[in-house]
């Protein structure tokens, strides 16, 4: 078994201050994968104390530097992204194929985003050319505390260290319990990456302990958190105190619009986004909206998608997808399978229990539920399991009504020919991300809800911002060199 118990504080792995052992189980075999510590206030104090020591030199340093590093941290994953396909794969269940392919690449593809990004900052500015001697500062806001989560794990953990160190913030992060082996080994390429001692720092905790030590400490100038809509609630409350910046990124529960002149292939896409990453993102579209001419044809094609995909543990090669994470997890999914059935939704594919042939590991069977009904709770809840609602609509009007009749905004998706149609819904969709016929936003967007879902805008220009506070200048002696 994998021992991971030591923190990375100053520059250095050191052993917990205040650890206790803590499990992390194989979910495709619930059998230990790895002992790691999860820390006390002792070792939030000391990851604290060395990243706000480091933060004056770090954040008035050369941006050339700060760039330098990430572009170090990259050639490091480049030479051991085969090693984070596996720590990711084995500690959250993601399959082997897609952690080579989705997972373990956020590290490269963000950092490389984040890089261009980086070029389109200005640090000082110009007010407006009226005002020749006015000036904009754009500064690091300070010692940052990043809290992510276990379901797409380099993902969240890139959008947020990336954009932190090219802001000049230093950083604590606290990765999710349920999978901190991926984010133990990013913390080893930002060590061989030559990183300046406190400018990272890694503490592993629960949400209780590290997590609360770091949302409320008079020293944290801001927390940015990805994970469920209550943990995300409860930092809120718990950094409003110190009147921290609070970056949340939480839950969704979006809506697929699919109309009848939609393209051959659009049911059996929005199925197979549900399924991928065994249904545990928060974007996917877990409610399928689908214009009454098209859709029992529309509930046979998920149908049939939802039986044809495989399940299996995720250390073997091919298409399939994994368990869940966690035994938790597993049955709060079981639970609203169940309550679908009571409720009334006509169960069309998968159900209770494990796939055929797995009677241990954390598997869900791939499972669609028809005739839902507006109010439902299986079309009102996030799952985050491979659960896929289909309803019926008559009209765009009502389309727009139900998807929007949600305390998230996520991510809604629209499917149709009609361009028309499409640039209306794109508008009157509340959500902070519209993504129509199949196409994905493109590099630079940010990733970012609304209500429920958090106000975070990650990735391009503005997550980078997201780090910086602004300063208005007067008076500005223009005949001195710009620093």
């Amino acid at each position: 078994m994998i021992e991971k118990r030591s923190f990375y504080i100053n520059g250095a792995w050191v052993a917990p201050r205040e650890g206790r052992d803590h499990v992390v189980i194989n979910p495709s075999t619930e059998e230990p994968a790895a002992v790691i510590s999860l820390g006390g206030g002792a070792d939030s104090q000391a990851a604290i104390a060395a990243a706000r020591a480091a933060f004056p030199a770090w954040s008035s340093g050369d941006p050339g530097a700060r760039v330098a590093l990430v572009e170090r941290i990259l050639a490091q994953y480049q030479g051991r992204a085969e090693e984070m396909a596996r720590a990711i794969s084995l500690e959250m269940g993601a399959p082997i194929d897609l952690a080579r392919r989705a997972q373990a690449p956020c590290v490269s593809s963000h950092i490389q985003n984040f890089l261009e990004a980086f070029r389109e900052v200005r640090f000082l500015k110009t007010l407006r050319a009226d005002v020749p001697d006015s000036r904009l500062a754009l500064e690091a806001i300070g010692v940052v505390a990043l809290i992510t989560p276990w379901n797409w794990p380099m993902n969240q953990v890139t959008l947020k260290v990336i954009p932190a160190l090219l802001a000049g913030c230093t950083i604590v992060l606290k990765p999710s319990e349920q999978a901190p082996l991926s984010s133990m080994l990013f913390a080893e390429f930002v060590h061989d990456a030559g990183c300046p001692a406190g400018v990272f720092n890694l503490v592993n905790g629960d949400g209780a302990g590290v997590g609360t030590d770091l949302s409320t400490h008079p020293d944290i100038a801001m927390v940015s958190f990805t994970g469920s809509t209550r943990a995300g609630r409860a930092i809120g409350r718990a950094a409003a105190d110190t009147f921290k910046r609070v970056a949340l990124e939480l839950g969704g529960k979006g809506a697929n619009l699919i109309f009848a002149d939609a393209d051959a292939d659009a049911v059996a896409r929005g199925v197979r986004h549900v399924m991928n990453n065994s249904g545990q993102s928060c974007n996917a579209p877990t409610r399928m909206l689908v214009e009454r001419p098209r859709y029992e044809q529309a509930v046979e094609e998920a149908r049939a998608v939802a039986l044809a995909t495989r399940v299996g543990p995720s250390h073997l090669e091919g298409a399939h997808i994994g368990p869940v994470v966690n035994e938790r997890q597993w049955t709060q999914v079981q639970g609203y399978i169940q309550k679908g059935i009571e409720e009334g939704a006509r169960l069309v594919a998968g159900g209770l229990g494990r796939p055929e042939g797995l009677n241990k590991g954390y598997f869900v069977r791939p499972t669609v539920f028809a005739d839902v009904v507006p109010g439902m709770t299986i079309e009102r809840e996030e799952i985050f399991g491979p659960v896929l609602s289909i309803i019926p609509l008559d009209t765009e009007e009502e389309a727009a009504a139900i998807a929007n009749d949600t305390v998230y905004g996520l991510t809604n998706y629209v499917q149709s020919a009609d361009g028309a149609r499409r640039n209306r819904l794109a508008r009157t969709l509340r959500a902070g991300m519209i993504e129509m016929n199949g196409k994905g936003l493109p590099k630079g967007a940010f990733f970012g809800g609304i209500g429920a879902s958090g106000l975070a805008r990650e990735g391009g220009v503005w997550g980078i911002e997201e780090f910086l506070v602004q300063k208005a200048i007067s008076n500005w002696d223009t005949a001195v060199p710009a620093p």
